[in-house]
């Protein structure tokens, strides 16, 4: 009798220490550090979870977690999202973490976008949801009015950051929080500084927009802004190239001249006079602040200079010309001395 006792223990101490190794062992059958489990929102299902665990070997045995998914209560608890598993982890450990829904969080780090659509692009890559979604939601002109914008506006509430979601965030849950932290941001002080120029808030926005366009240069973004103030209170065109190349969707033109400074499009400010309708891109915090604290200046004319990393300022038209013809020069000498260069090579 005491011998099948001893026996009997022993079985238990076997499939005790089996279960502990299936159930608290690690279980995963993926080769990288971690990997990723995806549970939509329209199939947050048993079957789908399971299918998604296989195919992707996340976990090496099924039956194991769904018999410990069962006991757990878990398939009647599914949530949607992005869950992170580490190598390591034991079908417990993951098995806990997705009843208690425990997301992966999603960090966007906003920096410089130029088109609602690059937007759509960027967040729908990164969310449940596809820039088709994004752009619907950003193109319904009822949803943007509950957020103070219009459908060319939306970038006014979009402040460059990183800001931290969680996977299966909606399009308006995304831009509610951007709209939040832009409220935070314009603060008592800043609009305050925005009413002494005469300028909204969206508008001091769009003006920093051409500016992050024209300059990558912090030091110089207070003067550029102080040309472009100034040539708003005197109403000259603003003349901005980087407007027209937003009208034309075309970023990567070198030079603007000929034709399409007559294109007929509201963005282009050699025609039209005053602000474009909205922002060319999303400017940091830094350029906005430049618009807010720009330079005392009587500068209305800026041409890049020959080292291409700032421009010259100039008063008037006659001294705007020289430099714009030095520049020409010296940019001309430069374009030729790299073509003798390459044709050495």
């Amino acid at each position: 009798m005491k011998k099948y006792l001893k026996i009997g223990v022993v079985i238990i101490l076997i499939l005790a220490a089996v279960g502990a190794w299936i159930f608290l062992g690690p279980a995963t059958g993926f080769s990288g550090k971690k990997a990723y489990l995806y549970i939509r929102t329209n199939a947050a299902t048993k079957g789908a979870v399971l299918d998604s665990l296989e195919k992707n070997k996340i976990i090496t045995n099924t039956t194991a977690f769904n018999f410990l998914a069962s006991r757990f209560g878990y398939w009647q608890t599914i949530k949607p999202g992005k869950y992170e598993i580490d190598k390591s982890s034991s079908l417990l450990t993951i098995v806990r973490m997705l009843r208690n829904g425990r997301q992966a969080p999603v960090d966007l780090v906003i920096t410089k976008l130029r088109t609602k659509e690059d937007f759509a692009r960027f967040t729908g890559a990164r969310f449940e949801f596809d820039s088709a979604e994004m752009v619907s939601f950003l193109n319904d002109a009822d949803s943007m009015k509950h957020y103070n914008v219009d459908t060319g506006t939306i970038f006014c509430n979009v402040i460059p950051n990183t800001y931290r979601f969680f996977w299966s965030t909606t399009p308006s849950a995304v831009y509610e929080r951007l709209s939040e932290e832009s409220r935070k941001f314009w603060n008592g002080e800043r609009r305050a500084k925005a009413e002494a120029l005469g300028l909204s808030p969206c508008e001091v926005y769009t003006l920093a927009s051409i500016i992050e366009e024209e300059t990558t240069n912090n030091k110089e973004k207070d003067t550029v802004a102080s040309v472009y103030l100034n040539r708003l209170k005197k109403g000259i065109r603003l003349g901005a190239d980087p407007t027209l190349k937003f009208a034309v969707r075309n970023f990567a033109l070198k030079r603007i001249a000929g034709d399409i400074m007559h294109v007929a499009s509201p963005y282009n400010t050699y025609e039209n006079k005053g602000l474009p309708p909205g922002p060319i891109c999303t400017p940091s915090k830094i350029t906005i602040d430049a618009v807010l604290n720009p330079a005392q200046t009587a500068y209305y004319f800026f041409v890049a200079n020959s080292k291409l990393n700032g421009h010259l300022f100039s008063e008037t038209f006659e001294e705007h010309v020289k430099k714009a013809n030095i520049y020409r020069e010296e940019d001309k000498a430069r374009r030729e001395r790299d073509s003798l260069l390459k044709v050495g090579k």
